[in-house]
């Protein structure tokens, strides 16, 4: 079995790096360590994810590319950026930025007119840029929204980043629609963008199953087909829901869930994986596979023929906990309130840490993201973090990743791991991105076309 694109193909291009050049390593100066007690300038724990959400979400508002309103791909608190890509925007995490925007017009953080005035900009944005398909590329240049290549033939569609950014637009949709005329006619700008999404055109010409990657010059080359399990559920189900461009629901029987094959009898610390995960199909694969899908996607209740996606997402996140607690091979700082594997900088370049994968780094948004399915475990893990000071935390939260095995962090930030905090966040008190993407009609339709059923009403 080929091991999916995040795990062989992104663990390193996910960065543009061949290698560890520009990441920082074991080696590198890194602030001092001063921890601190200000957790009890905190009233309450809710106060207290008050500060994670809004900390965390301000890489998408103060740290967003000037000309998009949109998600860097990375932010260097050290000014090194060695690849000269301070002005790339990423889809994928400009999505999950995009529903931490909704939570932070909800909460106040922002107000409701400046929020839709950064929605507008966004909007128009990407009605502009380059898409192929109606599918817009993994990265865009921020100044003229043309495509950046993430890898010599990846310079076309990316249908899984396209769609964890318009499965936040159709939330913020949902969120605007009854609005006044302005957020009215953002909804329809929306609803345009989502219409024009050619999910047929990447079946490769009816196939059954979706294929990752189009490009106008080498076609379907980069041959990614998109068979799970791994991040790409949501993938299928907005292919599913299109209004305009839907895929049969053979192509999610027979091509991501591989006719049945993608069930699993395995347990991992002592709880059933339910599905095969790509490439770690004994221990599960990195926890961002929870999240990325999940940050519209209601697990609560739903189920299809293959899992149920709650037991799936919960053992996931769990089992990872148990797994740091159990802790192996020996790291210092693991336990049961500092856990969380997940794809982040390391000290050994970008890597996609698992119980398979095992470096010694801690990732603060593996168990931040978690809080749905841990909250108890997250919380604690919250606290540890927090009681690191500021070697662990600046301008936009937590740093990426830190071992103090090795002592080392990072002073940088990536947006793929940093903007899923505040919406899971959001999910586990209020269920607001949940509510507002599962209501969407035509998303009822696809889960049900797919033969999913859920607890919701």
């Amino acid at each position: 079995m080929k091991l999916n694109k995040q795990l062989a193909f992104a663990a390193v291009a996910a960065l543009g790096l061949s290698s560890c050049t520009g990441c920082s390593s074991a080696s590198d100066e890194v602030p001092d360590q001063k921890p601190d007690t200000e957790e009890s300038a905190f009233a309450s724990d809710d106060e207290f994810l008050d500060w994670i959400q809004k900390t965390h979400f301000n890489y998408m508002w103060e740290g967003a590319e000037a000309t998009s309103g949109l998600a860097p791909e990375r932010i260097h608190m050290d000014n090194v950026y060695p690849q000269n890509d301070r002005d790339v925007i990423t889809i994928g995490g400009s999505g999950f930025g995009i529903a931490g925007l909704i939570s932070a017009i909800d909460r106040g953080f922002i107000g409701r007119e400046e929020g839709v005035e950064r929605f507008r900009k966004i909007v128009d944005y990407l009605g502009k840029a380059d898409r192929f398909h109606g599918v817009w590329p993994h990265w865009l240049d921020g100044p003229t929204g043309k495509v950046k290549p993430f890898g010599q033939k990846d310079n076309g569609g990316d249908l899984v980043e396209s769609s964890f950014l318009m499965a936040s637009l159709i939330a913020a949709r949902e969120y605007f629609k009854d609005g006044n005329e302005t957020e009215k006619q953002l909804a329809a700008d929306i609803d345009k963008l989502w219409r024009e999404m050619e999910f047929d055109w990447y079946t490769k010409g009816g196939e059954d199953v979706l294929y990752w990657h189009w490009s106008p010059e080498y076609g379907w080359e980069m041959n990614f087909p998109l068979e799970g399990y791994n991040e790409c559920l949501i993938t299928y189900i907005l292919a599913a829901s299109s209004p305009t461009h839907t895929i049969p629901a053979s192509a999610y029987h027979k091509g991501w869930a591989r006719s049945g094959g993608i069930v699993s009898d395995k347990k991992f610390m002592g709880l059933p994986l339910v599905l095969k995960h790509n490439g770690a199909e004994t221990t599960g694969g990195p926890l961002f596979w929870s999240h990325y899908s999940y940050i519209g996607l209601d697990p609560h209740g739903l189920k299809d023929n293959y899992a149920d996606y709650w037991d799936l997402n919960q053992n996931h996140a769990k089992s990872d906990y148990l797994y740091c607690v159990s802790n192996p091979k020996g790291y210092k700082g693991y336990g049961e309130d500092c856990w969380g594997l997940t794809a982040s900088y390391s000290t050994a370049g970008y890597s996609a840490h698992a119980p398979n994968n095992d470096l010694g780094v801690i990732t603060p948004t593996a168990a931040l993201s978690s809080f749905p399915y841990t909250p108890e475990e997250s919380m604690r893990a919250a606290k540890y973090f927090y009681s690191k000071g500021t070697w662990l935390r600046g301008k936009y939260g937590f740093y990426d990743a830190f071992s103090e095995n090795d002592n080392w962090v990072t002073p940088r930030y990536l947006a793929i791991d940093q903007l899923t905090i505040a919406p899971m966040i959001e999910n586990y008190r209020s269920g607001l991105i949940w509510n507002l993407f599962m209501g969407a009609p035509e998303i009822k339709a696809g889960l049900e076309k797919l033969g999913f059923t859920t607890t919701r009403h």
